[in-house]
């Protein structure tokens, strides 16, 4: 009995730790023009995927992190994904963001807002290539 436990109890804090454990690494991060704050961070306006799920949430939480489309290689897809955080790292500068996920998209990585976009490309390389390469791991918002 004592063994059933401890497999049950194992089991479960791996699969905690996989829902906030998920990176991945040489992911391609291109910008988009949500401009949240110009938006007055409303879902809708910028026709973001999950404003379905979150365009009624407080303007605290709306506003906390930057925004991203998530559409990377290791993660959560959909609705799954949306109100989710990930900690973004620039891999050339390791300048970092937390962001939100908004929204998806198409292009196998990230698409960030133009405004954290450019916070990470601190060398402005990113904006030369027209894209950033970046690490990303889930985390904890902290919004509980």
């Amino acid at each position: 009995m004592a063994i059933k436990v401890s497999l049950l109890i194992v089991s479960v804090v791996c699969i905690l730790g996989l829902a906030y454990g998920q990176s991945a690494t040489n992911v391609r991060a291109t910008y988009h023009l949500y401009q949240p704050a110009q938006h007055n961070w409303d879902l809708l306006a910028v026709s973001a995927y999950c404003a379905t799920w979150d365009a009624t949430k407080p303007l605290s939480w709306r506003s906390k992190y930057g925004w991203t489309a998530f559409c990377g290689p290791s993660g959560p897809t959909g609705q799954q994904a949306c109100g989710k955080c990930l900690r973004v790292t620039n891999t050339r500068t390791n300048a970092q963001q937390t962001v939100r996920i908004v929204d998806q998209c198409s292009n196998g990585g990230l698409d960030l807002d133009i405004g954290v976009f450019q916070q990470i490309d601190t060398d402005g390389n990113g904006m030369r290539q027209g894209h950033l390469t970046v690490n990303y791991q889930f985390v904890d918002c902290g919004d509980a």
